[in-house]
């Protein structure tokens, strides 16, 4: 009867310590797969957490990187922006530039698509190259080249106009045309991506769906609104978002082409950030300001979202 019961403990010893080992083996990958990932946390929390934190906590002061002391002013600079008609001069800016830009490009880009979506052909795989080609260009590059374009005395856009009898216009130095100017700057250098996308997503639309339409006597105008659209709704949703959030940062043009003017005619939110904290060394008023920013395309993106998940189809 003993016997049995030291077997019977050494059999239930025997089975807690695999139980044991199990836990402490299943532990140890645990911790091995954590650590894989610990350098990418650390260089995340270094250069984009840290300063998002330090960003917070420096638009509550009045610093001004002139001098060390950093003084608490709380939502001081929060209420001097808000009452600042600067502010949403400038505000109106970024919007007008972000709609044009993405619209534009959107709708450029599907176009080019719709024509262009031919993989047979050599010389159609050669043109989508060379459209796609710019958006590896750097702005500050292009921006160079098109302040040499638009130029109001020897620019290449207005030898073209001159051929059609118009008088030459200053492009960079007229409030009216200096935003939109801008503007195909951007739409030139992104409307090749936006183009290969959609012609990614139309090609993993199935043939099937075309010749059902076809089969029923669906016109080409009739597929491209109710099959094609739709079935590309998720790679526009995604091409609407990351060309949003683009557009609203925009900087490198306006820094190289107008520096914010004329009359303030391109002074976008990031450009007056710009010249806020190095310009007027109002670091702390420029650091609110960020957040500001942040704030906005944060919940614009996210209504965005919201609105277009009643409107994106996924095939499936």
């Amino acid at each position: 009867m003993e016997t049995n019961k030291q077997v019977t403990k050494a059999a239930s010893n025997r089975a807690t310590a695999s139980v044991s080992k199990r836990m402490s083996h299943t532990l140890i990958e645990k911790w091995k797969d954590f650590s894989f990932a610990v350098p990418a946390l650390l260089f995340m929390g270094v250069f984009l957490y840290y300063p998002l934190g330090y960003s917070v906590y420096i638009s509550f002061t009045n610093w001004n990187m002139t001098r060390p002391v950093k003084k608490f002013v709380g939502v001081d600079n929060y209420t001097r922006l808000l009452t600042n008609p600067d502010f949403y001069h400038s505000l109106k800016v970024t919007f007008l530039y972000t709609v044009m830009d993405v619209a534009f490009t959107l709708v450029i880009g599907l176009l080019l698509a719709l024509l262009l979506n031919v993989s047979s052909s050599r010389l159609f795989g050669f043109m989508r190259g060379v459209i796609f080609m710019p958006y590896y260009v750097s702005m500050v590059v292009a921006a160079m080249v098109f302040t040499w374009i638009y130029n109001g005395q020897y620019g290449l856009l207005n030898s073209v106009v001159s051929w059609f009898g118009m008088d030459p216009v200053e492009w960079l130095t007229n409030p009216s045309t200096a935003l939109p100017a801008l503007v195909a700057v951007s739409v030139w250098k992104g409307v090749g991506f936006a183009m290969i996308l959609f012609i990614a997503g139309m090609r993993g639309i199935p043939a099937e769906y075309y010749e059902a339409a076809s089969i029923d006597g669906a016109s080409k105008f009739r597929q491209f609104c109710n099959i094609t659209l739709p079935l590309l709704s998720p790679m526009t949703l995604f091409l609407v978002i990351t060309s949003f959030i683009s557009s609203m940062q925009v900087f490198q043009s306006i820094d190289v082409m107008t520096d914010g003017g004329p009359l303030k005619a391109t002074n976008a939110i990031v450009y007056w950030i710009y010249t806020m904290a190095f310009d007027e060394f109002k670091t702390g008023r420029a650091s609110a300001l960020v957040m500001i920013l942040f704030v906005i395309i944060l919940l614009l993106t996210l209504v965005q979202w919201v609105v277009s998940r009643k409107k994106v189809h996924y095939e499936g």
